[in-house]
Formats: C-alpha cells, structure tokens, sequence
C-alpha cells in the first residue's frame, strides 16, 4: 500500500470545534518530560538542542517518537482516534499516519516555546478548565455522567488530564502565534496573489447578504439596581469588618458562572488585558488584601478582592451581581421597538436613522445597525456560513423589509429585544479582485503565514532531537521529520 502523502501544516479535522472538543481541540495528553526510569533513545541536553552519534539507544516498547523533551506514545494516538469518535466525529478517512503527524507538529511547537521562555498562566488555564468542566457536566447531565463518559476514575483525574491538555494547547497555539504575529501583506501582494490564481481556479463565493439590526435593552430600575448595590455592601462590610471569607461569599452568591466554582478568582496581566477596562481600573488599583466598593461593568456589578500581586499579574477574587429586570421593563422594551418597527415602515424614517436614535446596541447603532461577519470583517454574510438561527430569522426577507420583533439574549442581556433587515444581497459569483478584496487579502495572508510556519517548522526540524520508532517510519510526511538532507 502507498503510504498517504501527509500536509501537516494544513491538515486540520473538522471536528475540533463540534461536541466534546476539549479533549480534541488540543494535543493529545501524553507524558511530556522523560523520566529517569524511563529509558529512550536521547541526547543529552545541551544549550543547542541538536542531535549527537554518540548517545546511548535503547528500545522502548510503546514510544512511537521522542521530539525534544517529550515523548509520544503508541496510546496517545490511540486516544486521538478514541477522542474524535467520542465526539461523534467518523475517523473512517483519518489515518494514524495523519494524527501522528499532527502530535509531531505540536511537539515541535510546545519544545520551543518552553525554549524561547514563553509562559502560559496556570491560573488562567485552571480558570478555563474549571468553566469548561462547569458547561460539560451540565450539557451532560452530571459531573458524574461526564466522568463516566470518558472513563475516568475521578474528576480530579479528569481535572488533571484537561489542564495538560489546555495548557499544552495553549503554548502550541502561543508559538504560531509570535511566528506570524508580525506578518501582514500589502495591496500589491494582494494583487499578486490574485493574479497568479488560474481563472478556471478562482475561488467560487456563495450568495452573500447584508445584514442590519436594530436592538433595544429592557431598563434596569435603580430600586434593582440599589438592591445589588445595598448586597454587595453587605458583603464587603462583612468581610473587612467581621473576617468572614470572600471566597466563600464568592462561592455562594457570585452570579458569574465562569469563576463560581473556583471562588471568583481570575489572574490579570498589565501586559495582557483581559476582562472589562472598569474591571481592570479597579483591580489595579488595590493593595492586597483590600476590598473594592462596588462598580458596574457590562455584565452588571462587582466588587474585587487583591489576594495578591506577583509582578505584572493580579491575583484577584470578585463578586459579580446582576441586577433583575421586571416584567414591567421587558413589556416596555418590546412596545418601544413595536413602534421604532412601525415607523420604518411607514417610511416615517429610514432603518438607519432609527438605529441611530433608538438602538441600544453601542457596536451597530452608529453604522446603521449594520452587523459585522467576525471572520472576515466586512459586511457580507455567505448563507451557507451564516449562523443558523440569524439564517433563520432573515431568510424570508426582501431586500429592505423590516422582520418582525423577535425576543433575544446574550451573555449580558438575558432579555432583549431586535428587528433585523436585509440592505444588501450579492448572488452567487467567481471571485473577483475589487469586490472580494477583503477575503483574497485574507487567503494571501493565510498563504504568507502557512509559508512563514513551514520555513520554521523546517528550520526547527533540523535543530531538534527527533526519533520515530516502529511501522511509524513507513509514514510519508510532507514534513521533513526524518531530516532528510
């Protein structure tokens, strides 16, 4: 049998962003430093890490590769293939050769930025894992149930196995990124890379809509809002005048699903925002162990505990405390935009004056509510992209007509309230270089980053220890993994 010709910079499985993927979104758990029972066929360190004839080579049943200072084993690739298939993901054309390959790459990644001296956070990663935990176990019913599904003997197990997991993806993820941090293309390169696309291979964009919305937020009363306010006084006063236990109160009464469970704690960086500007003002400006009053965000109001300061990073705990909206407030919202809708279609005004005066949505309203695709920046929305339920609510729409109201939410706004209209439709067509400019920059771009991380991976290739054991040698890689001169 041939042996499949492997792109590992570019190969990518679908399934890392559907069901379960935090244990297929990153790579492959396995054990990272070699121990000294553990005997394998290395180099000794030195400050180069290059290979020498001179070391010691005993086999070990089980490891498929060392790379560096990590060793991949035959069962990590297992558990790659048992992985997708939990997350009911066909692994019928994935081969061992491809996911070895992909176990390699990030490897290599990982080595290095140990070796350039980049850090990921341990609190941050516990952070996410602890969030990550909290909406699996409640997608499937039970930190129990969630266990028992990827067989495990505990949650702390499970804790452990997702925390290598994250933290290892995150270094990967860390060291693409400062390899194409400073990589832009110019209009000519843009032009270039368009023209040298053969025409009969010009890519082909399905139709395309613009998308405008008009949005408005029920009002919170200041009785609700003094009631938040009154509480987290309360809580304050009982920790700096009684000793009681911020992460407790945190515990027990933070409205913050995110950091519930691990008593309100987030890690900030002065180098790295993070978290709402009102939120980092305050926490900055705290000595340890002192206790914020209380302030609004977007997500509603905080009070913040400095546990403690280590360089540039914060160690905080907060409070957060969402005020209620009434039946009142929700019932006045949607008359209010009732009446906005009926005056767009009298022609009493345009949709984007409207949104100019009435919406409540600060990123649209001054843009005559226009929606921006997130992945490519503009303005355009491919239907076959689209996210499903704003598919939904404008596919039956004509050019310029106004929906009718429809009842929404999101993680701000348990309640609120939109009118959307399509002010834009382009059919289906082959790409061309004026209208579709801002996707070909952005396939230059990508093709520029893909050529910076090969000419890296390569140069790194040949400066790291690699050794691939067994029936994995026959594998046929794009990557020179067996530093072939």
């Amino acid at each position: 049998m041939m042996p499949l010709k492997i792109k590992n910079l570019k190969f990518i499985i679908k399934s890392y962003v559907l069901g379960f993927c935090f244990l297929t979104t990153l790579s492959s758990f396995s054990q990272e430093i070699i121990e000294e029972s553990v005997e394998v066929e290395a180099p000794k360190m030195t400050v180069i890490d290059s290979v020498k004839d001179s070391m010691k080579r005993v086999k070990l049943d089980g490891v498929a590769a060392v790379i560096g200072d990590f060793v991949i084993l035959d069962s990590d690739i297992d558990k790659q293939f048992t992985q997708l298939e939990a997350g009911g993901i066909s692994t019928e054309d994935i081969t061992r050769c491809q996911l070895f390959g992909k176990l390699l790459e990030d490897k290599l990644y990982i080595h290095h930025a140990i070796q350039d001296s980049l850090e990921v956070n341990d609190a941050e990663v516990k952070s996410y894992v602890d969030q990550q935990l909290e909406g699996f176990a409640e997608q499937i019913g039970s930190m129990e149930k969630l266990i028992a599904y990827y067989k495990k003997s505990s949650e702390k197990e499970l804790r452990d196995e997702m925390f290598e997991l994250n933290k290892n993806g995150k270094m990967a993820s860390m060291m693409q990124q400062t390899i194409v941090e400073e990589i832009e293309v110019t209009p000519d390169e843009v032009r270039q890379f368009f023209n040298k696309i053969a025409e009969d291979e010009r890519p082909q964009f399905g139709t395309e809509m613009r998308v405008a919305q008009i949005v408005v937020i029920p009002e919170t009363t200041k009785v609700e809002v003094d009631k938040v306010i009154n509480r987290l006084n309360e809580f304050r006063a009982d920790v700096l005048d009684n000793g009681a236990s911020f992460t407790t109160k945190a515990v027990l009464y933070t409205e913050d699903p995110g950091s519930k469970r691990t008593g309100g704690k987030y890690t900030l960086n002065r180098k790295r925002p993070v978290m709402a500007k009102e939120f980092r003002e305050v926490a900055f400006s705290l000595q340890e162990g002192e206790v914020s009053k209380p302030f609004k965000t977007d997500f509603g109001y905080h009070i913040i505990q400095l546990e403690k300061i280590r360089g540039q990073e914060y160690d905080v705990r907060h409070i957060l405390l969402i005020p209620k909206v009434t039946s009142v407030a929700i019932k006045e919202a949607k008359e209010r935009l009732e009446k906005v809708r009926q005056s767009i279609v009298d022609g009493e005004i345009t949709f984007a004056d409207a949104a100019k005066e009435a919406s409540d949505e600060k990123e649209t309203k001054f843009d005559g509510g226009q929606l921006r695709n997130p992945e490519t920046q503009d303005y355009n929305f491919e239907l076959t992209k689209m996210d499903p339920e704003l598919y939904a609510q404008i596919q039956n729409l004509k050019d310029n007509e106004v929906s009718p109201v429809f009842k929404d939410e999101d993680r701000i706004n348990p309640v609120k309230f939109k009118i959307l209209t399509v002010t834009a439709r382009v059919d289906e067509h082959e790409a061309t270089f004026a209208q579709d400019y801002l996707k070909i920059k952005a396939l230059a771009l990508q093709e520029k980053q893909l050529s910076a991380i090969e000419k890296w991976q390569a140069e790194k290739i040949m400066d790291t220890y690699i050794k691939i054991n067994g029936e994995l040698r026959s594998c046929d890689f794009n990557s020179n993994w067996f530093k072939i001169n």
